[in-house]
């Protein structure tokens, strides 16, 4: 009497309906479980086989059609129920080597392009306050690798070509074989006498030495806009270093800095500056003009100005990025007092302390001034 088929969806522990995906995580989880080099028990063996060719018939579309349909395709003999080998019955040493590292043994990427991506680059200018505000064109020298000319970008002398790499047949990727606790294990590096491209180039070009490439001072024009701040940078596409094999260039990245201007002080698009004022200026008032990054402005200075106002010029600060309107300019005012007095200055000014009845007071006398703040702050006896 034949035997009855195998439940092959019983032995890993899945239904019917499992997808490839279930299939194979079952079959890791018990290949890592069972196998020989982890689980000595014989039974654990025996188990071992067992799931192995559940798996090489279930992961195999036309042998599970087979099983659905309620045959054994490994009833005649064909399979690997039985097969021998280091590891027991595995359909292939991917399927171990997966099981194990959830990853193919072998097979590599192939041969990588010479022909790659170029880097960026970066370089600085220096620009003063009026041309960040309202922007400039500026010429610039850039040092940079670009394409050789001699043999444009493919690494050859003229007349010649790139061949085949004889140490790695233009795989561009070594394949070794050693042995580890699941037997032989076969690793793939890349070639080191093509560096993985697959090819070499035997009469290489004199100009760039089989670079592609070579590094060339330029002039490169740049816009800045109005309104850049200081450490904002201005991209410029496919201006950068050009790759190994003539490869495509990557970006240039131009970096602002502002150098300090010696009357504003910037903050985003708004200026301030510091106005010093005699005190008697102050006190009467007075017109100042006052060089703007515009021209000229004529500053109004109302009688009775004190220490630390603000005066607010509209609009007269730096365009925004990208904008039609412009910043304020903020004017502190600083009002200084005389340091040094000849007698018929120091006479007037007591008499004007007189007049507005504010006494000064003199050597340790402890009337005057001091005296009245005291009593007006109800201090006094």
């Amino acid at each position: 009497m034949a035997d009855s088929p195998r439940d092959y969806y019983g032995v890993l522990g899945v239904g019917r309906e499992a997808t490839p995906e279930e299939i194979k995580r079952a079959y890791r989880k018990l290949a890592r479980e069972l196998h020989p080099d982890v689980n000595p028990d014989p039974a654990s063996q025996e188990r071992f086989k067992a799931v192995t060719a559940a798996y090489e018939v279930l992961s195999d579309p036309e042998k599970r059609r087979v099983v659905d349909l309620g045959g054994d395709p490994l009833s005649s003999g064909g399979g690997g129920g039985g097969a021998g080998g280091p590891f027991g019955g595995f359909g292939s040493f991917g399927d171990v080597f997966e099981a194990f590292f959830g990853g193919a043994a072998q097979g590599g990427r192939g041969p990588r392009s010479r022909v790659r991506q170029g880097a960026d680059a970066l370089l600085r200018i220096e620009l003063s306050l009026a041309e960040a505000a309202f922007g400039v064109r500026r010429d610039i020298s850039v040092d940079t690798a670009v394409v050789c000319q001699t043999c444009t970008g493919s690494g050859c002398a003229p007349g010649t070509s790139p061949r085949t790499c004889q140490t790695c047949g233009g795989a561009g990727e070594i394949q070794t074989v050693q042995r580890s606790f699941l037997g032989q294990v076969m690793t793939t590096r890349p070639c080191n006498a093509c560096a993985g491209t697959g090819q070499q180039i035997p009469t290489p070009c004199s100009t760039c030495g089989a670079e592609g490439r070579v590094r060339a001072r330029r002039t490169i024009t740049v816009d800045v806009p109005a309104g850049i701040d200081d450490g904002m940078r201005i991209r410029l596409s496919g201006q950068g270093e050009v790759g190994p094999g003539g490869g495509p260039a990557g970006d240039l990245y131009v970096e602002i800095s502002e150098l300090a201007h010696e009357t504003f002080t910037r903050s985003g698009a708004d200026l301030h500056c510091t106005v010093a004022l005699p005190m008697t200026a102050a006190a009467l008032g007075t017109d100042l003009v006052l060089t703007t990054l515009d021209g000229e402005e004529k500053l109004d200075i109302r009688p009775g100005t004190q220490a630390g106002q603000v005066i607010t010029l509209r609009a007269k600060g730096v365009p925004r990025l990208r904008s039609s309107s412009r910043g304020d300019l903020h004017v502190h005012i600083e009002v200084r007092t005389p340091t040094k007095l000849d007698e018929e200055q120091e006479r007037l000014l007591r008499q004007l302390a007189e007049l507005r009845n504010e006494e000064v007071a003199v050597g340790g006398a402890h009337g005057g001034l001091f005296a009245k703040v005291r009593d007006a702050l109800g201090g006094g006896r």
